[in-house]
């Protein structure tokens, strides 16, 4: 008599091997495992950690095969996945000094978007691994999909199992405890990478919005100007190479000459600008932010009232946001006017750029300067450049050891329009302040890389109503971003 479908062997319904599937998931979970020992910084993973791992993979295995239906496929991607996250985790810890972070999968779309701002990082075999292993997998699945819909529902039934119980295991006492402060590496060399993604992003889910702010701030006396320019990668080549001869004329005369300066503690390096963005528009500390600190602008939406424009807005200021790239990075362009920018100035504002692939800070000064004068009454202009945007090519070893010349180039330009500016702003005559910082320091393999000082330099001058220049009280100060955001609300109201 002829076996019905659903009579075969599990194996068989499955399209695995006679060797069963408990076998087959078993070396998919002890694959996994030892995926995950390679993720750096390495350490002897916690038991807890090692079972949220477990459940993780064997959850993502249900989902796959509730896909395909089809289990050596479904084990294999759950492995397949794994690798690919230790291999992409170890690559940004290389570059950016930091593991692989629950806000970093937010940024997938961004990937596609703009693929340079990320594929850069990776070096030429593991762009290919991750490309020949996407190609891969989406061949196999279409390749080996499974008609019979037993595996499917078994599948969806494992997943939700596995669901069931991550939520049962995350409320006891021995999970429910874990990873309570953000500490990426701490927490990824004691739990591993899966379950410090998980637990990371549980912490955030809970964390809630601060109380709104609904204070302004004092209405100045006659016009007043403040001009906020935050550099890409903008930090000084005599500390980062060790060279006092290549340090900035423009930034060392304005250190001079400033009302306040000193280095900008910055938590990122080689990357995430919306940290120190967002430190120095809404002022919020990154202690208090808890696990919002790793992106805040994912929550800023909560926190608007706590924004300097906003705060302006109720005294009477009008401010303007300006940023020659694509202002649905971090979401800007949703954030910000609820901020209380008024007008955001996009990459539609200026010209393609004769040379680079971005926007020169010399067109960002003239537009600055541009919008300055043409301001009648109290007026704030946020800009962030770009131009310096990595990678830069090394040079091969010279006097100087290992560096940059690209780097060099663009860094003076930055320096130029720190210079430029000046100068335009006290041509105004009219009461200013002008603050100019860098977001992070360049992440430049084998020249300069993480693990050091973080610091970027800031200066703030202010302009009186004939155009000179008021020299400021203290000496270098080092403040966090959020410690500038109060110094320009302290400068604004001297």
């Amino acid at each position: 008599m002829l076996r019905r479908q659903d009579d075969r062997p599990r194996h068989a319904r499955y399209g695995g091997r006679p060797m069963g599937i408990e076998i087959l998931v078993a070396l998919m979970l002890g694959s996994a495992a030892a995926a995950d020992g390679l993720v750096r910084p390495m350490g002897r993973r916690s038991l807890a950690g090692l079972w949220l791992g477990q459940l993780l993979v064997l959850g993502l295995f249900g989902l796959v095969l509730a896909l395909a239906g089809n289990a050596p496929v479904a084990a294999l991607v759950a492995t397949g996945l794994a690798l690919a996250l230790a291999l992409v985790s170890n690559a940004k810890a290389a570059v950016l000094g930091e593991p692989l972070l629950f806000t970093d999968l937010v940024l997938v779309g961004a990937v596609f978007r703009h693929p340079q701002f990320y594929l850069d990082a990776l070096k030429r075999w593991q762009l290919a691994a991750l490309v020949l292993g996407a190609a891969g997998l989406a061949l196999g699945l279409a390749l080996t999909f499974s008609p019979a819909l037993q595996p499917h529902m078994e599948g969806l039934v494992l997943l939700g199992a596995v669901l069931a119980l991550l939520a049962i295991t995350l409320r006891l006492p021995r999970w429910r405890d874990l990873a309570p402060c953000p500490d990426a590496e701490a927490d990824v060399a004691r739990h591993g990478l899966l379950p410090t993604l998980l637990l990371h992003w549980r912490r955030w889910r809970q964390s809630a919005d601060p109380q709104p702010c609904q204070d302004g701030l004092p209405a100045p006396a006659s016009a007043a100007l403040v001009i906020a320019v935050q550099c890409e990668s903008f930090a000084d080549p005599a500390d980062l190479f060790g060279a006092p001869e290549l340090a900035l004329p423009g930034l060392a005369a304005a250190r001079r000459q400033s009302w306040a300066h000193g280095g900008l503690l910055v938590s990122g390096f080689g990357a995430y600008t919306m940290r120190t963005e967002y430190g120095v528009i809404f002022g919020r500390d990154e202690a208090d932010l808890g696990f919002r600190r790793f992106d805040p602008y994912l929550t800023a939406l909560g926190e608007a009232s706590h924004a300097l424009p906003a705060r302006l807005a109720r005294a009477g200021w009008t401010s303007l946001f300006i940023h020659p790239h694509d202002l649905r990075f971090y979401g800007r362009e949703r954030i910000l006017p609820a901020a209380g920018f008024a007008e955001l100035v996009g990459p539609e504002a200026f010209a393609a750029p004769a040379e680079g692939r971005y926007v020169g800070d010399a067109a960002i000064a003239d537009m600055i300067l541009a919008r300055a004068e043409a301001a009648k009454g109290p007026c704030l202009i946020h800009a962030v450049t770009i131009e310096n945007h990595g990678p830069w090519p090394v040079d091969q070893a010279g006097s100087h050891g290992s560096m940059s010349s690209a780097y060099l180039a663009l860094v003076r330009r930055g320096d130029a329009m720190l210079s430029r500016l000046i100068d335009g702003v006290a041509a105004l005559r009219r009461p200013a302040v002008l603050l100019f910082y860098g977001d992070h320091r360049p992440s430049i393999p084998g020249a300069v890389m993480p693990g050091g000082d973080r610091r970027t330099p800031y200066v703030m001058l202010r302009f009186g109503s004939d155009g000179a220049i008021v020299p400021g009280p203290d000496g270098a100060v080092d403040r966090t971003p959020a410690d500038l955001h109060r110094a320009l609300i302290a400068a604004i109201t001297a």
